[in-house]
């Protein structure tokens, strides 16, 4: 009998989750996928598009792609989801399937930040990217100011690669001299899960590059270019580039699927939700860790949840293959600017705390997240 995976988002995850369901599942079962962009950004290169090192079209692709690999698309907005009857209203149209797959991921919010839109630059979308592009293109010397608007966001190391990847542009123009980045950073630390060490480590490099470092700074609003704080304190720029707020889709909130943490609670190991056949993988998920804090948001544990719940869902249906638990190992690059990058991974699951070790730069880690593009846009696209 003919089944359906209905699978929300076409991100990082929910393009893995399709694309393993299609290898492992018979023909005569379906894999559709739901995604309102037309085109997938592979948002890691982000960093260099804005700094000049790369163009857009280098790194998205047309999602009609998907078709041909023998995946559904559906282009539209998802307007409700009913996790008790596995469906989705899109386009008008109600959709069901025999087991769903939530990789809707994390909506950005930046007008939880009055003035944020008025006076700063989006690092986190492919048109804030641009704008940040011409913005250095046309800049001649001042304070340039990375905020994190929030504690807790997705990419954990985006940010301080941001800063590092526009001090070396800055730099490389020639008016490096005449030029502050400086880091204004909801989080105590960076990259906070990953521990202290890190954190450290990470502080290290910014130091050595002369860009200022400022934690546990809450920004409340932003005039006249001009940062405000929780603590009283305020702040001036010249170039402002920031991290959003993260929010949950209003229409995975809306479903019932949330938890306290105003994110979709999934089992770690198998990112079951709830709901029987209803599954959450990547940004819309928060799965705590003994450490107090969740697992951080980021492409590569989409990616790994997706094809843990892909290879479960086949079994299930076809009764081959073994079962499969998503372990918590992870790793991201850090770039660092002038061709260099670091490299961070271990175990998010390791407790009492994650067992993370960041390698310094070099020049082989900076190929190697090129290298990790270039393999991601093939084997997808």
């Amino acid at each position: 009998m003919s089944k359906t995976a209905l699978i929300l988002g076409a991100g990082i995850g929910g393009i893995a989750a399709a694309e393993v369901l299609r290898k492992l599942l018979p023909s005569e079962h379906r894999v559709v996928v739901v995604e309102r962009e037309r085109n997938h950004v592979f948002a890691p290169s982000l960093l260099w598009y804005m700094t000049g090192s790369n163009d857009a079209t280098t790194f998205t692709r047309p999602l009609s792609a998907l078709s041909s690999r023998g995946i559904e698309l559906v282009t539209g907005e998802v307007t409700r989801i009913d996790p008790a009857a596995l469906s989705a209203d899109v386009n008008g149209k109600t959709l069901t399937g025999d087991a769903l797959v939530v990789a809707l991921g994390a909506d950005y919010a930046p007008e939880a930040v009055p003035g944020l839109t008025d006076h700063g630059l989006n690092l986190y979308t492919l048109a804030g990217a641009g704008r940040i592009r011409a913005a250095l293109n046309a800049f001649e010397g001042g304070r340039i100011v990375v905020l994190t608007a929030a504690p807790a966001y997705k990419c954990p190391a985006a940010p301080y690669e941001a800063a590092m990847l526009v001090d070396a542009y800055c730099k490389k123009r020639g008016f490096g001299k005449s030029t502050e980045v400086v880091i204004y950073a909801a989080e105590p630390i960076p990259m906070p899960v990953a521990g202290p060490a890190v954190g450290g480590q990470i502080k290290m490099m910014l130091e050595k590059k002369g860009i200022a470092y400022f934690s546990s700074h809450q920004v409340t609003k932003v005039y006249a270019r001009t940062l405000h704080f929780a603590d009283g304190k305020t702040v001036t720029f010249d170039l402002l580039l920031y991290v959003p707020p993260h929010r949950v889709p209003t229409t995975v909130k809306e479903a019932g699927l949330c938890a306290e943490s105003g994110w979709v609670a999934a089992n770690r190991e198998t990112l079951e939700t709830k709901f029987p056949n209803v599954y959450a993988i990547g940004d819309v998920t928060a799965i705590p860790l003994k450490m107090g804090r969740p697992l951080p948001k980021a492409g590569v544990f989409a990616h790994g949840q997706a094809e843990v719940v892909a290879k479960n869902i086949a079994r299930t249906w076809t009764g081959q293959g073994d079962a499969a638990r998503f372990d918590g190992h992870g790793m991201c690059f850090v770039e660092t600017g002038s061709g260099m990058a670091g490299i961070g991974s271990g175990n998010f699951y390791a407790e009492p705390v994650p067992e993370i070790r960041l390698r310094s730069p070099n020049p082989l880690w900076h190929l190697g997240k090129i290298l990790y593009e270039k393999v991601w846009l093939y084997r997808h696209f």
